[in-house]
């Protein structure tokens, strides 16, 4: 297996889909995964949305607390995408649902600290 295939293994299902790796960092205390989220417009936009043209993306970083990995705190960037299209003020972004709602914690480990981990089977 090699390096970024081991990262992919222990990192969120579904993001090797939308994102690449940037980089990973390690030092005596954390992790630090770095992930670009591909330069593609999402298929299946909103309507308000569909047949615009792009005149603009940028990128905005999150960071994302996950499982830490050795005993070191783990980190996730995820660089993402947001897409300004003609006619319209607010620019758009893919849905992402790694966060639990109103947290930047992964789902999983959310459910961890709320003690639901077993109970999903995970």
């Amino acid at each position: 297996m090699e390096g970024k295939d081991l990262c992919w293994a222990i990192l969120p299902d579904g993001l090797e889909e939308d994102f690449e790796i940037e980089s990973f960092k390690k030092d005596k205390t954390k992790f630090v995964i770095v992930l670009v989220e591909k330069n593609r417009v999402p298929k299946e936009l909103p309507d308000k949305y569909r047949g615009k043209q792009i005149i603009n993306n940028v990128l905005s970083s999150i960071t994302i607390k996950d499982f830490g990995i050795r005993g070191r705190f783990t980190s996730l960037v995820l660089k993402r995408r947001y897409w300004k299209f003609e006619g319209i003020d607010e620019m758009y972004s893919k849905p992402l649902t790694i966060c639990a709602p109103g947290t930047k914690l992964s789902q999983e480990m959310a459910d961890f600290l709320k003690g639901d981990y077993r109970v999903r089977g995970n």
